[in-house]
């Protein structure tokens, strides 16, 4: 048996597979984050919630007092900013392989998006950290970055549109334009994850600079806007199946007549959609350990869920008609699939993230696009199981699942994946007809040499 403390919130067999591509540094984090998590960050879970106020006029107002403490207190143990690869940010990073990252993702799932905060790898920021460490000035680091980093400030990234197909880029209509020394930003946004924290410094926008450009892909520009600045109005949090999300959320934003001086561009005109990209790389870049950290966040989510239906179909008090609920139609059934599901799908990032290691990008883009689908649908699929162990309460606001359900089915709604990854299988079809037909002859040769017709 292995005594690594991250067997109990993991496969025990997965964690044999992958333990010796742990450094002991690696080891050493891991384990203090197992036990910083099951002592101070899980149990804190329903006074995280106790503490976000039911009172709209003061729930948007709010900083949760135990979030700020968990940072303090995971800074302390060096459990920070553990998403960002000493590899590519010798200046900011940590050392910790994709893999390592990978395994740490999923027991920071666990415990939803107050565990990512409480180790300042939660989204948007770790998007808008990347983007700054990779392109900022060194101005707009000093500014910017640094106090992300410190966990001082929060940020959003403006992209989606409202009345515009803007999960392809080129289509945006913000306008982004220089007039004298000043940038000038009118758009109309919305799903703007984190708009709504008080806490919120600033907002990367996205929005066309150059729209005659004939290169589709050049059009657009990331400026950088104080939140505080004349003209951005929070016009509305938007609701996920009823779930605000606050004090973040997840906001309509309009941007009116907004001035910023030139030097908060990013990167230069006309490479919005390269920063773009980059900010996205917290779920799709390939080089990072970013590239696949929901997909492990998402299994922690799950092996959650499950356990939470184990414990529910074994208690004593909740037996119907004499019996457990697992001894019931096919409860044991549902319990093993969502295992199984669980388990092969780990081992489908976990082979993700290796691949990133050993041969970046291009090396592990069939595993990577093959979990950006797999996973989200999986761990819907355990949560629902769940859901129906606990019947209508599984559905309300007195049990997590239907808030992990929420979470996870936005992940879907992202997802391009599966036809990047089918068109990626259809390339291959040329090979294999020739080996078809290679193979067809070979065939042909060994029958002709014994004598014998075939009889199909």
């Amino acid at each position: 048996m292995n005594n690594h403390p991250v067997v109990e919130l993991t496969s025990e067999a997965s964690w044999n597979i992958v333990e010796d591509k742990f450094t002991p540094y690696g080891k050493e984090i891991l384990a203090k984050l197992v036990a910083f998590l099951q002592d101070e960050v899980y149990p804190s879970a329903r006074l995280y919630h106790a503490q976000i106020p039911k009172d709209p006029a003061q729930r948007w107002k709010t900083v949760v007092p135990i979030i700020e403490e968990l940072k303090v207190k995971a800074r302390k143990l060096g459990l920070w900013n553990l998403f960002l690869s000493k590899a590519h940010y010798p200046q900011h990073g940590v050392p910790l392989s994709n893999l390592e990252y990978a395994v740490m993702a999923e027991i920071i799932g666990r415990g939803g998006h107050m565990a990512s905060e409480a180790v300042n790898c939660a989204a948007p920021d770790t998007g808008n950290m990347e983007v700054l460490a990779r392109y900022g000035s060194p101005e707009q680091q000093k500014e910017w970055l640094i106090p992300l980093l410190n966990g001082e400030i929060r940020s959003a990234f403006a992209m989606t549109e409202r009345f515009v197909a803007s999960s392809d880029a080129r289509n945006i209509k913000t306008s982004i334009q220089q007039e004298g020394n000043e940038i000038v930003i009118n758009g109309h946004k919305w799903w703007i994850s984190g708009a709504g924290d008080p806490r919120t410094k600033l907002h990367l926008v996205m929005g066309k600079s150059d729209p005659g450009n004939p290169d589709g892909y050049k059009q657009q520009s990331v400026v950088i806007i104080p939140a505080d600045t004349p003209g951005v109005r929070i016009v509305r949090p938007m609701e996920v199946f009823g779930y605000d999300d606050a004090p973040e959320g997840h906001c309509e934003v309009i941007y009116e007549n907004v001035r910023v001086p030139l030097n908060n561009m990013v990167l230069g005109w006309g490479r919005g959609f390269e920063v773009g990209q980059s900010f996205r790389a917290v779920e799709c870049r390939a080089d990072t350990p970013g590239r696949i950290h929901h997909c492990m966040r998402s299994i922690g989510v799950a092996s959650r869920a499950l356990d939470l239906m184990i414990q529910r179909v074994t208690d004593p008090s909740r037996k119907t008609f004499g019996k457990f609920l697992y001894e019931h139609g096919t409860v044991i059934a549902e319990i093993a699939q969502s295992r199984a599901e669980i388990e092969a799908a780990r081992l489908l990032v976990l082979s993700a993230a290796l691949q990133i290691d050993k041969y970046k990008a291009k090396g592990a883009m069939k595993e990577i696009g093959i979990a950006k689908f797999v996973v989200p649908t999986m761990a819907c699929n355990v949560v629902d199981r769940a859901m129906q162990a606990f019947g209508a309460e599984g559905l309300s606001q007195d049990q997590e699942l239907a808030s992990m359900y929420a979470q996870l089915r936005t992940l879907r709604l992202a997802d391009v994946h599966i036809q990047q990854v089918g068109q990626r299988e259809l390339k291959r079809a040329p090979e294999l007809h020739k080996r078809a037909v290679e193979f067809s002859k070979k065939e042909a040769a060994i029958m002709q040499k014994a004598g014998v017709k075939a009889h199909l």
